[in-house]
Parts: structure tokens; sequence; C-alpha cells
């Protein structure tokens, strides 16, 4: 199992430079086909709430969006030489839509964190509900690592069970993968009947699993799994994607809620 072709959102708006040299290198280390993704929506010229209005725009608008996207598509593309294959793919739209819809393209899509200042625009949540590929949240600030100490934050749910089949082309690299669940009120040995599952599952897969933890949860769930994986020094946090539409709005648990918008560390979700 590998990933032939990574997609990576390319920020218009936010500096995403360190996400784009970490999707460089997976791309080469897996010998993927990178394509790079980058949309510019219309500002609205009038906001209030969930109500925006939008003013036709001037070709000379339009035309410099264009340019912009453009200069980004050159960037990406030089930057990419090392590879075997990279594409540029851009257009005049909100960026959310954009990449959910481009990601048939792709085995697994890169995106940066939840900003609720721009979710608008950029949010990686919806991403992960819409694109039906799993999805890699990396953090503003993160250098380029090898993903070599693995955390899965086990859930015996679907989304967990998608998110730790979707892993396995990293689970596989990694020197070291750390099973743990993390009890919310659960019964210690149900669990670890689980995890023992899981990690017979990942050792025919050819996976160095080297421990099973069951934690007790003494903050809230993403408070102590972002703990456990720091403690660790684990650079990356595999887990299910939690979430659905309610009369428009997205809904997402509060352990998907906050890995998408805190998690100082690399996390890939699927949903």
């Amino acid at each position: 199992m590998s990933y032939a072709t990574m997609m990576v959102h390319v920020d218009a708006e936010r500096d995403s430079e360190q996400r784009v040299q970490l999707a460089l290198e997976l791309a080469e280390r897996f010998e993927a086909t990178l394509i790079g993704v980058a949309g510019l929506a219309l500002r609205p010229t009038f906001a209030s709430g969930e109500i925006a209005v939008y003013g036709e725009p001037t070709d000379r608008e339009l035309q410099q969006m264009r340019v912009r996207l453009e200069e980004m598509g050159k960037k990406f593309c030089t930057q990419g030489e090392c590879l075997e294959q990279v594409e540029w793919r851009s257009a005049l739209e909100v960026p959310t839509d954009l990449v959910s819809r481009e990601a048939r393209a792709a085995d697994l899509v890169i995106v940066g964190p939840r900003h609720p200042a721009s979710s608008a625009l950029v949010d990686p949540g919806v991403i992960l509900l819409r694109a039906g590929r799993p999805v890699l949240v990396v953090p503003d600030i993160v250098a380029p690592r090898g993903f070599r100490r693995i955390v899965v934050a086990w859930k015996d749910t679907r989304e967990c069970r998608r998110a730790l089949r979707d892993a396995i082309p990293f689970l596989q690299q990694a020197n070291e993968v750390l099973l743990v669940e993390i009890g919310e009120g659960e019964a210690q040995s149900p669990a670890k009947k689980h995890l023992a599952d899981v990690a017979g599952y990942l050792v025919r897969h050819r996976v160095v699993v080297a421990a099973e933890i069951v934690r007790p949860a003494r903050s809230p769930v993403a408070t102590e799994l972002q703990r456990f994986a720091r403690d660790e020094q684990a650079d990356l946090i595999v887990a299910g994607g939690y979430g659905h539409s309610r009369l428009g709005e997205w809904i997402f648990g509060g352990v998907t809620h906050d890995l998408l918008a805190t998690s100082a560390i690399c996390c890939m979700l699927s949903h």
C-alpha cells in the first residue's frame, strides 16, 4: 500500500510554506505525484452575520487574481522539480469547495488547521467531511518530519477503522506505532481486547506496534491525547474524524474540533 498521489492546499491568504515543504518531502518519499491547489474567492462588499453581498468584480480585479494564482503555480512547480510529477490547479472560487472537489484526484489531502477568522473560506473540517479522502492537517508551524513515531487514537467506530486503514502507508514506514484509547467511562477489559485486535491487524500489515495503552480521561479527551502524543515525542496523530451537517452548519465532535484547530502535531483524520 502507498500514496500514489498527494494533494496540498496552497493558501493564497496565509503563509503555507512549511506545509508545502512537508508535502514535497512526503511526495518524494512515497514517489508520489504532488498536486498543488489554490483558490481565491471574491470578497463580499457587505457582510453581516451569515448574510454576504457580493458585488461584480472589475476586469482589473479578476486579472490581478488570475495573475496571483499563476505566480503561485509557477513557484510551486519550481519547488516540485525534484519530484517525478507535479501539477498545479487553481480557480477563482472558495478554497474549501475547490479542494473538496479536486480531492477526487488524490489518495491524501494535505491542508492547514482551522482558523476561525478564515473558516468560511478554508475549513479543513468541511474538506474532511466532503472530500471522501483522508486529510492530513498540518499546523502552521511545523518542520518537515518523517512521521517515524505515530500515535493512533483508537475508538471502536467506523471512522477510526477507516482512519487506521487509510494511514497504513505511514504506519508501515514508522519506527514505532503507539495505540492508545482514552477512556470515557468504558471498562478497561473490552478496551484492552479491542486494542489487541487492532495491534494484530497492524502486525499483519508489517507495522511495528510498540505499545497498547488504555488511559483514563482526566481532562478533555483531545487535551489528554495531545499531551500523550507530546510526552511520547510523536510527530503524527491518526484519528477518526467525526461530524455532520445540521441545517447547513457543520457540527464536529469535541475531539475532532480540537484537533482541527489546536493540535501542534500533525493529525491524519478520516471520516
